[in-house]
């Protein structure tokens, strides 16, 4: 029984939370780095957390730096189907308490959340995330900080409007409302490593409407998303409300996919595993293994392009090429990695680029010189460096930057560049997540088919951009390319899309476009039921149509 049944309370209009610079001298350029060699120092041993109780299986990972194998964060114990069905119990039983809480009361606690992650908890969770994932301090503060305290405080204002969004009719004697209930079963939350945002996103989102969760974490990336729980429970999250369970995805999936009681997953990752899940989630209904349809919510993968017109300004295009391709080492589901530019600016755009990329560093988080860092682990080093070998060998292409790694400390792979003269070439076409541009020139008069060309050239369709002073060519840009992108950017790079300004989030093989930082992101965790109520109802069937003349 809630004591603010008689009260209506209205959520603080949310504010983009300020990006600190971590500029030299700065004060928070000193406490970060205070962070970082706290958390240096110590291993921790991360358990699980299920029903607010510490489970240790026994089965652990190493929890190492990317950029420094010698560098030991600790270790993480991984659930097997055993943890995960308790899990999915702690969350089923922890339902009915939450949902029948008021919405505000929920509120409160991703509110309170919020202003720790900006206040104590900041330069933990930063630290955190460069030293597990290898952001620099700049791509780990519009991350880890930012965009999580934004998503914290915005999507508890969205879920007021879902909630305030009734039927616009009641004639007398009828009143009518909806009901905007929380899913009838558990939600699967599972995160990718690249943004520790995202993983904080997956399981709170639908925990504010009202839902239990189980969050599986990215194998390689469990360290920050602990801290991150652990703060949660600070800020008074109940037990068993959100579950924290690392371990494989064929572990903890099968188990959480396989449950009559699962109803939702929030996912973001690759393509390839979210097909598969809709497969099994789609064998499962057929089986009639679940009470209702799950809401299949996901973000998947992207072929992010930057297309540029005649009229673009030549450091406007580079930087965003830079940029959009090498912040994070690429490693952004919004990254650039193909470019097509018109003859004209061909010449001076690469001069540019190489002019740019000649001042980048690489190397350590720990040294804020560096505006690249290493890609997150082995598997992927090897996946990209094939990509860059095949382009070395090939005969219609070339590498003109970069194209050099080396995993001997840490897996580092130069921002490389690549030019082909095939639009269809390898690097033009498949997602590689990582530090790698392809680059093709056109002819300034093939505009409207090569925007054609740059359209059908994948299955993907996350963001893209376009760089033109010229508004026709920009408008042109627009109709040409509405549907291969869920973003997309005017004189931008295509990447960094911030909470209640742009909405995340991609179509065809890039998802289901349900848009993180949007209210359209929460109404998917809320199932209405409109309800009709009549203050005179009828006292016999007869209507006056029956009436004798």
């Amino acid at each position: 029984m809630s004591v603010l049944n008689n009260a209506e309370i209205k959520i603080p209009f949310p504010q983009n939370e300020p990006v600190l610079s971590y500029a030299p001298g700065s004060p928070e350029r000193q406490k970060l780095k205070a962070s970082l060699e706290e958390l240096k120092a110590k291993q921790i041993e991360i358990p699980l957390i299920i029903g607010g109780k510490e489970i240790r299986t026994g089965n652990t990972a190493k929890i190492a730096c990317p950029h420094d194998h010698t560098i030991q964060l600790g270790t993480s114990h991984k659930a097997g189907p055993k943890e995960v069905q308790m899990a999915i119990d702690a969350a089923m039983a922890a339902k009915p308490v939450w949902q029948s809480l008021r919405w505000e009361e929920r509120a409160a606690i991703f509110l309170k959340a919020a202003d720790l992650l900006a206040g104590p908890y900041r330069f933990l969770i930063n630290a955190a995330t460069m030293l597990n994932i290898s952001k620099n301090p700049f791509q780990a503060e519009i991350d880890a900080a930012c965009e999580l305290i934004d998503f914290l405080r915005f999507n508890v204002y969205f879920a007021q409007e879902v909630y305030s969004d009734q039927p616009l009719h009641s004639p007398s004697p009828i009143w009518n409302y909806v009901q905007h209930r929380p899913l009838e079963g558990f939600v699967f939350a599972v995160a990718p490593f690249n943004f520790t945002a995202i993983a904080g996103n997956l399981p709170t989102a639908p925990a504010i409407m009202g839902n239990t969760v189980v969050w599986k974490p990215a194998s390689s990336a469990v360290y920050a998303p602990y801290h991150f729980m652990k703060l949660l429970q600070e800020a008074g999250l109940p037990d068993g409300v959100i579950n924290f369970v690392p371990g494989s995805g064929s572990d903890v999936g099968n188990v959480c996919l396989d449950s009559p009681d699962f109803n939702g997953i929030h996912f973001t990752g690759s393509t390839a595993v979210f097909q598969s899940m809709w497969k099994q989630i789609g064998n499962n209904i057929a089986a009639n293994k679940y009470k209702t349809y799950p809401r299949i919510v996901g973000e998947t993968g992207g072929k992010d392009f930057i297309f540029a017109h005649s009229s673009a300004n030549v450091k406007a295009l580079a930087t965003g090429i830079v940029r959009g391709a090498f912040e994070y080492q690429g490693q952004k589901c919004s990254a650039a990695s193909r470019a097509y530019i018109p003859e004209t600016l061909w010449a001076p755009v690469m001069e540019e680029i190489k002019a740019q990329t000649d001042r980048i560093k690489m190397g350590d988080v720990a040294d804020f010189g560096n505006f690249v860092n290493a890609v997150i682990d082995k598997a992927a080093f090897s996946t990209i460096t094939q990509y860059i070998d095949y382009a070395a060998a090939a005969d219609n292409a070339e590498i003109v930057i970069g194209g050099h790694y080396d995993d001997s400390k840490g897996f580092f792979v130069e921002p490389t560049v690549i030019t082909t003269t095939d639009p269809h070439f390898k690097t033009m076409e498949e997602e590689i997540f990582g530090p790698v541009m392809t680059m093709y020139c056109y002819k300034d008069e093939d505009y409207e088919a090569t925007l054609e060309l740059c359209d059908q050239t994948s299955p993907y369709s996350l963001t893209g951009a376009v760089f033109a002073q010229d508004r026709l060519a920009v408008n042109l840009a627009l109709g040409k390319l509405e549907n291969a992108s869920g973003n997309f950017y005017i004189n931008d790079k295509p990447t960094g899309a911030v909470v209640g300004q742009q909405p995340f989030g991609g179509g065809r093989a890039s998802g289901t476009n349900d848009k993180a930082g949007s209210k359209q992101n929460l109404m998917r965790w809320a199932s209405v039921r409109a309800i009709k109520e009549n203050f005179v109802p009828p006292q016999s069937f007869e209507y006056p149509f029956l009436d004798a003349e």
